[in-house]
This record gives C-alpha cells, structure tokens and sequence, in this order.
C-alpha cells in the first residue's frame, strides 16, 4: 500500500506545531493550538488592512510560514501621549516568509528568547506569547497580524499591514508563483 500524504485544508492550519503537521502545510494559523478566538479588522479604527486576534494572555503565537526573521523589537517603548505609531506594537517582530511576504506580530507579552535578525523558522514554531504590550495597554489581550511586502523595521506604516489577512494563505496554498498583494503590487521574493 502506498502512503497516504497529508491534505491540506483549503484555510492551511496547522493547530499543532508538530514538525510533521508542520511539514504537510505550507501556512498555520498564528495562535496555537487555535483557541476559542475574535477578531476585529478594525479595533480602534485600523486605516489599514490588519487583524486583531483576541486570545487569552499567553497563548502562543506562531510562525504562520517557514522564513527567516527580518526584525525583532524587545523593548516596550510606547507612551501616550505622544502616542507615536512606530512604538504602538510594544514588542513585536517581523518574519519574512519563503513566499515573498512579511508575517507582523505585535502586542506580544514575550518574544522567544533565541530569535534575532536572520533566525530561520518553520510553519507552526514558536515565537512568542500574546500579550498587552504598546498600545493594547488597555485592551484585552491580543495579537495584531499584519501581511505586507517586506520593510524595514523603521517603516512601521507598511509593516502593520498592508495586505488583507484573510484571502492570502487561500490564494497561495499549493502555488509556486509571486505573490500579489490586493493592491498588486508584487514582492520580490
């Protein structure tokens, strides 16, 4: 009998994080193992295509695709006023995805202590834990997940979200080609 092969759902979530879940999908949601969830696509007005994924305070987050790490920022430096918008993340990082785009997470309570600039990860490892950092000092606790082609860790208006969330892994699972954001606009991978 041959082997079976693993399927992948059509939304590609992987709520384990095993390495052989992992392995049989290209993207994984990035709560895990998935809990009972809201979200918002416009908490406190959001002017640009991003989600708010309400969890409870130290549900792990995860990578959402395999690639490399593009910033990390373990320094909570916001305040309001002057309620500037490259510090409302808190802590935050960005992951660049073999598929050409950028993976933002943000308001996290701690980032896993090894990752740095560079790190290679997998779909479904660990990256950190949801939390109330920056901006979401005064809201239930939750991640902000935003999709963008790749920044610089200072050009926080692109980094927050730039592509809607919720049709990219559809569109993408199982396909080799370029991404194109909804405004199409290509990412050099």
């Amino acid at each position: 009998m041959a082997p079976v092969s693993p399927t992948v759902s059509p939304t590609a979530v992987v709520s384990t994080g095993t390495p052989e879940v992992a392995a049989a999908s290209a993207y994984a949601f990035p709560l895990s193992p998935i809990p009972p969830a809201s979200f918002d696509t416009q908490v406190n007005g959001h002017p640009y295509p991003a989600t708010d994924v309400f969890a409870a305070a130290g549900t792990a987050i995860v990578a959402v695709t395999s690639g490399t790490i593009g910033f990390v920022n373990r320094v909570d430096r916001w305040s309001d006023p002057p309620n500037d918008g490259a510090t409302r993340g808190g802590l935050y990082l960005a992951l660049r995805g073999d598929d050409g785009l950028q993976y933002y997470f943000s308001h996290l309570a701690d980032i896993r202590p090894d990752l740095e600039a560079g790190t290679r990860v997998e779909v479904g490892d660990l990256l950190g834990h949801v939390g109330t950092s920056g901006n979401a000092r005064s809201t239930p606790p939750h991640l902000h997940f935003g999709i963008s082609c790749p920044t610089e860790p200072d050009d926080w208006e692109r980094r927050v979200g730039g592509v809607r969330p919720d049709p990219v892994p559809r569109r993408l699972v199982g396909r080799r080609r370029r991404p194109v954001t909804r405004r199409g606009v290509r990412c050099g991978v």
